[in-house]
């Protein structure tokens, strides 16, 4: 079983955490893009604003141990706002996949500089004990400056961990941020 090595590896760091507590030193992690987006004009694309579930609106990157248990790992951080980061990465996963370079994340100057709004409710996004990535997501796209909603939808995806540890965890999520832009921009083309 490949992924046996990889769980106890998971859970072994969990309880790394638990016990080494505050004394360890900390690490800092950032979602990425896809690739960078184009530069210059396109189509005028907001995201934001980005909300997260209670449970996620901490520093700290956190783990469902099973069922209904979570950990968090108390070393492990976001290096700055989590919700600033989502917004960013899937405003340059959108004009990557829709050839913009013209977006903008929240807030911004004034609604008449843009033709959609993306709007996220991130209700899920944590590693697994069993070596996937998870994110859970409500989307909303609306046209402006009319504040017209034009799509309202849910997604939902899990990614596995290509390799032990939290690099692992934060590059999975990268990646779900980036089927979930694809879904979104397949509404704006």
């Amino acid at each position: 079983m490949p992924h046996r090595p990889f769980k106890l590896g998971v859970l072994g760091l969990l309880a790394f955490q638990l016990f080494a507590g505050c004394a360890s030193p900390k690490s800092y992690y950032v979602l990425t893009a896809e690739g960078p987006a184009p530069t210059g004009g396109g189509i005028a694309i907001g995201v934001g604003p980005v909300s997260l579930a209670g449970y996620l609106d901490r520093a700290n990157l956190v783990f469902q141990e099973g069922g209904n248990r979570m950990s968090v790992a108390e070393s492990h951080r976001w290096a700055g706002d989590l919700e600033e980061n989502i917004a960013r990465v899937t405003a340059t996963n959108l004009g990557r996949s829709l050839g913009s370079g013209n977006l903008r994340t929240y807030p911004w100057g004034s609604d008449g500089e843009l033709r959609y709004q993306v709007t996220l409710d991130i209700r899920q996004l944590h590693g697994t004990a069993g070596g996937d990535a998870v994110l859970d997501a409500a989307w909303r796209v609306y046209s402006l400056p009319d504040r017209r909603m034009i799509a309202s939808r849910s997604w939902s995806g899990t990614e596995p961990l290509t390799s032990d540890g939290f690099d692992a965890v934060a590059a999975a999520q990268s990646r779900l941020l980036g089927r979930l832009a694809t879904e979104i921009a397949a509404t704006l083309r």
